[in-house]
């Protein structure tokens, strides 16, 4: 007994040496808008030890300002700073790596100011031709920014995606994601987009950038096995999975040996006792 419990307490020593702490949102901190209690005590536990918070999220239908402050107001009490989503990590795309090109968004009207206050050109669907398409999350979609994207892909346009999320969990069950929209354009014009969110490398090259932390050093809570987790088992960033969103442990059991998370939790309260005891 004594040597099982020397191993289980090594197993989450582990944890408890990481810098930063990367936290999905929809599913681990929250569902909608009701915050899972045992998420605001991890944080705070967290914080008390010295340990660096980024609050990542892949929905990109909302912006920095808007987690910000529904963060603060369910008690997470965030920096400026500790806040990403993917919608910020297309926009840093598009503006060093495809400067000055012509974009057509299906999003919603936050995603497309912070676009355009990233010196983004963005078209309104009158151009003949653009040079990229970008669909995400928009809970304003219409069948005429579903036309248009699919008529400019048709037309040789580069397709990108902000994530792959299929749904997005709420209090009420489950509604169409991003993943959903692009199989729309997929269906349509045959194009597979290029996505920028979790889990793809454009995602953890800038949480290394802005945290100047290397990935050995970083850990990964989400509840989903196909972003969070594989964000982490990707790019060599320790991964946790908590029970609390999409995921179930049947998943797990039937996902591939290289799919599965580093650690399981229940939710983030079962984290924090583990770690912390």
């Amino acid at each position: 007994m004594k040597r099982e419990k020397e191993l289980y307490d090594k197993l989450y020593e582990e944890l408890y040496d990481k810098q930063l702490f990367i936290f999905d949102m929809d599913g681990t901190l929250y569902l909608g808008e009701n915050v899972f209690n045992c998420a605001v005590s991890f944080i705070r536990r967290l914080r008390e030890n010295g340990k660096k918070i980024l609050f990542f999220t892949n929905n990109a239908s909302h912006v920095h300002e808007f987690y910000l402050k529904r963060l603060g107001r369910m008690g997470f009490e965030p920096h400026p700073d500790e806040i990403m989503t993917s919608g910020d990590v297309t926009a840093e795309f598009l503006r060093r790596e495809r400067s000055g090109k012509k974009v057509y968004l299906v999003g919603t009207e936050e995603l497309r100011s912070e676009f355009a206050e990233n010196g983004i050109g963005l078209s309104d669907g009158s151009d003949n031709s653009v040079d990229i398409v970008v669909t995400s999350f928009d809970t304003s979609l219409d069948y005429r920014k579903l036309e248009r994207a699919c008529t400019y892909v048709r037309g040789g346009a580069e397709y990108l995606s902000t994530h792959p999320d299929l749904n997005c969990p709420t209090e009420n069950g489950f509604i169409p994601d991003s993943g959903a929209i692009s199989a729309f354009v997929t269906a349509a014009t045959g194009a597979i987009p290029v996505y920028l969110g979790k889990p793809y490398e454009p995602t953890i090259d800038m949480i290394a950038a802005k945290s100047g932390i290397d990935r050995g050093r970083m850990c990964v809570f989400g509840d989903r096995l196909y972003t969070d987790i594989a964000l982490g088992k990707n790019f060599g960033v320790t991964a946790c999975l908590v029970l609390s969103g999409e995921t179930s442990a049947l998943d797990v059991n039937h996902a591939s040996p290289q799919s599965r998370p580093d650690f399981v939790f229940r939710d983030l309260g079962d984290a924090e006792k583990r770690i912390f005891g």
